[in-house]
């Protein structure tokens, strides 16, 4: 027998040997994700920790647009970063407290240095408006004052919290109706898993939260849920094609996910292109310091969405599903590897007898669902003609 079939109990099903890339073209991959759902929660209850830990010790690093405060912006190459502080210091202000960036222009513009300090009076408003103006050798009028309150910061948080919320459940009551509650439990269970990495890693490494970035977040809810429905809705109309086999929920789940593995990383990859597009022409090379946090948020969501979908949202499904009488005594049993693949050729169409009396989910079970395929698929010979004598 040759390589490129496998022989199960008499029937011969095709199974075409061939790369990655066109396994995944296919959808014929037989990764196992049910199965190794214990490595995605251990990556996930990782960085979740981390999460926890870096915002109870560091906390994020709120820009002025939540927390309140004054920020001044002046155009000058020659300015350090200890001439600026002592003009802070000589007006009564914290350097501790203070945020001094200087933003090097990338599209051919002059260098900048920005100063950030929490609230401070008129007076010392102006006072370092006019230093900053000496020091740089600029009129007053060329060093750019921005004020903003607490108060306009504390409103923006309560409107982005009352979005999130009404978000979550105009999106339970959806997939609820379009599919079922437990895979609205799902979904929003990634969803709030990639919100809460993405905090994290912004967490960890001290990055500034902006108004951009909240945006950012909220568009990242949208992708996260659009990539899981992607899988769900296949995992549903798996769920009709292999009603009357006994097969696990874990088997659905895993067959539905490599299914539609080469769809969710075709989408991945065309929505990170253009924001690292953005990331890294407009921010880095054109100088546009405003993007970056929006384009920083969204690559970190959109990345974390993708592995999400898989590795997050399915197998949290596939455990609720598992619990349920009709799979119960399948929890323990599923197919992977040449199993699985079997399952995609065979299950769900012919006779379901020779199926249903092995044992589900193993491999007699993967071949007589073979044989059931071989036996729709093939003619009944045709009757010969009798010759005239």
């Amino acid at each position: 027998m040759s390589n490129d079939t496998t022989t199960t109990a008499g029937a011969e099903v095709s199974v075409r040997r061939r790369s990655l890339w066109g396994r995944l073209y296919h959808g014929e991959t037989t990764f196992d994700f049910v199965g190794r759902r214990r490595v995605g929660y251990g990556i996930s209850g990782i960085l979740l920790l981390l999460t926890v830990l870096f915002l109870i010790v560091r906390g994020l690093n709120l820009g002025i647009d939540f927390k309140g405060g004054v920020s001044w912006e002046v155009a000058s190459s020659s300015v350090s970063q200890s001439e600026v502080e002592s003009i802070l210091s000589d007006n009564g202000i914290s350097v501790r407290e203070a945020k001094i960036e200087f933003l090097k222009s990338r599209g051919g513009g002059d260098d900048r240095v920005r100063v950030q300090v929490p609230e401070q009076t008129a007076e010392v408003q102006t006072a370092v408006q006019q230093d900053l103006a000496q020091l740089a050798g600029v009129s007053t009028d060329d060093v750019s004052r921005n004020v903003v309150s607490a108060t306009w910061g504390k409103e923006i948080t309560k409107k982005a919290i009352v979005a999130l919320i009404v978000f979550i459940a105009l999106l339970s009551v959806y997939i609820s109706w379009r599919f079922e509650w437990k895979m609205a439990i799902a979904a929003i269970a990634a969803m709030l898993h990639d919100v809460a990495i993405s905090l994290g890693i912004y967490a960890i490494l001290h990055l500034t939260v902006t108004p951009a970035t909240v945006i950012a977040f909220l568009t990242i809810l949208g992708f996260s849920l659009y990539d899981t429905i992607v899988v769900f809705d296949k995992v549903h109309e798996n769920t009709k094609r292999f009603g009357n086999t006994k097969i696990g929920y874990g088997d659905i789940v895993n067959l539905s996910s490599n299914e539609v593995l080469m769809r969710s990383l075709n989408t991945s990859i065309a929505a990170l292109l253009p924001v690292l597009s953005v990331l890294v022409v407009g921010a880095w090379v054109l100088g546009v310091e405003v993007l970056v946090d929006f384009a920083l948020a969204l690559f970190i969501g959109l990345l974390t969405g993708s592995y999400s979908s898989l590795f997050i949202a399915t197998p949290i499904l596939a455990s609720l599903k598992s619990r349920e009488k009709r799979y119960s005594g399948l929890r323990d049993r599923h197919a992977s590897g040449d199993e699985l693949a079997r399952l995609r050729v065979g299950g769900g169409s012919g006779p379901r007898a020779s199926s249903q009396s092995a044992a589900p989910g193993s491999l007699e079970a993967a071949r007589a669902l073979s044989n059931d395929a071989a036996t729709v698929l093939s003619h009944p010979p045709r009757p010969r003609k009798q010759r005239r004598r």
